[in-house]
């Protein structure tokens, strides 16, 4: 039998030795009446095997393998050559991350724009603790709560419950990219819990976030503020990254090459007793995009059936300002938010942030088929940060879609503002283009 005398304080008696029976408790020897009596213990042999198994589990949940190259090494801190202000900031964070991972104490917050390195310092944190055989839980704020809602499933392999409280009770929580969820009350109350639990036990916490934090939660804001727990640390450099040779191409314009003003077809034939006004109609529509297209400014807006023209139109906007040299952004909606989902992947090459803010502030953006995307409650919120930031910065913006009584009240009251967009309903069925005359003589020949 297993000698137990230097097994913690408390002598112990192994109802089956570990070592040859592989059963791994022990069962304290105290007196009836003690509040231990009859209680099993994990041996010190099985906890060690215990802890491996939950550190394997919490590499897995962060996917810190596809993050390995992210570590105190590899951070460049020179990152303009006549930036040296920045560059103190930058090897004053650096420090202030590597004195955390070496005696994580409290909450380390970083602030800071898209690129500036906060993400590659949280992931070094999480690898150097794991190096030295600590556990650390590493994971982007949306897909936590991912990994939440996966729990919801019938063939879940892991409960609700079990999987929140790995999350919650991780030794290290490291939460990347806190403000670029979904706002809903579920995920709002899911995030409370997790930092007021962490928080109250004062449980080691890495925050980043592009957000500014008088724009979160004013909840989770209280408790990232608190000078008695936190250290918010502001990264001053800029996106250093040239990320413009990992962008996966957003702009699908060249796929509209034949959309010209000098193809688009003002002479069809419409059969009805409506014909003049309808091709007084289409005509108009043709004169406001082209003097759109010769000066963009604040919105313009196509709405009409399937087939009318509208796109023709918007397209032949978009190649008029990129034959001009100007960058201009055409993206059907639906293709526009599964640009913005792809960077959840872990293994996307570019930050939500960074996508995000390349959309919204393209110099001119044309949104085709904007009813057609899943109306789910994160596009619907992503639809509206979008529009109303380019709506308060007057960006120019050219709009398609079938009509407006599906679009949300305070969006339709944008579009709707006689002083900044120019709604234009195209009457005109669905268009196409007439066929030559020598293919209707073939036609008739035959």
């Amino acid at each position: 039998m297993r000698n137990t005398s230097n097994i913690e304080h408390e002598s112990h008696i192994a109802d089956v030795c570990p070592i040859c029976n592989d059963m791994g408790f022990l069962r304290f020897d105290v007196p009836v009446g003690h509040a231990k009596f009859g209680q099993v213990t994990i041996c010190e042999c099985q906890s060690h095997e215990i802890k491996k198994k939950r550190q394997k589990k919490l590499r897995s949940i962060s996917n810190l393998a596809a993050l390995s190259h992210y570590t105190f090494d590899s951070f460049i801190l020179c990152k303009q050559n006549d930036a040296s202000q920045i560059n103190e900031n930058l090897q004053r964070v650096h420090n202030i991350a590597l004195n955390f991972a070496e005696n994580p104490n409290g909450w380390l917050v970083f602030v800071g724009n898209y690129g500036c390195g906060k993400t590659h310092l949280a992931v070094a944190i999480a690898n150097d603790r794991i190096q030295h055989n600590q556990p650390a839980l590493f994971v982007v704020v949306p897909d936590l709560l991912d990994h939440l809602r996966a729990t919801y499933h019938p063939y879940s392999t892991v409960t609700y419950d079990e999987r929140f409280e790995e999350i919650r009770s991780s030794p290290l929580l490291i939460l990347d990219d806190l403000g670029t969820q979904a706002s809903t009350p579920w995920a709002q109350e899911k995030l409370f819990q997790i930092f007021n639990d962490r928080y109250n036990r004062r449980l080691p916490t890495v925050v980043t976030t592009n957000v500014a934090l008088e724009e979160l939660d004013a909840r989770l804001r209280s408790r990232l503020v608190d000078r008695n727990l936190s250290v918010i640390v502001h990264i001053e450099a800029p996106d250093f990254r040239d990320m413009e040779k990992y962008l996966p191409k957003l702009s699908s314009l060249s796929y509209h090459a034949d959309k010209t003003f000098t193809t688009f077809d003002l002479h069809r034939s419409f059969g009805t007793s409506h014909a003049k006004k309808l091709a007084d109609n289409l005509e108009e529509a043709y004169k406001l995009s082209e003097n759109y297209a010769q000066n963009p400014s604040d919105w313009l807006i196509f709405t009409g059936k399937h087939g009318c023209g509208k796109t023709h139109l918007a397209a032949a906007i978009a190649l008029h300002q990129s034959n001009l040299g100007e960058k201009v952004l055409f993206i059907v909606m639906a293709d526009l938010l599964d640009h913005l989902r792809a960077t959840y992947h872990p293994n996307s090459s570019i930050p939500y942030d960074k996508r995000f803010e390349q959309i919204r502030n393209a110099p001119l953006l044309v949104l085709d088929d904007l009813g057609t995307y899943s109306a789910t409650p994160w596009a619907q919120e992503k639809m509206y940060q979008l529009l109303n930031h380019r709506y308060n910065a007057r960006l120019p913006t050219v709009i398609t879609l079938a009509d407006t009584t599906s679009l949300d009240p305070v969006i339709k009251a944008r579009f709707f503002d006689d002083e900044r967009c120019e709604v234009f309903f195209i009457k005109a069925g669905q268009y196409k283009k007439r066929k030559s005359l020598s293919s209707l003589k073939k036609k008739r020949k035959s």
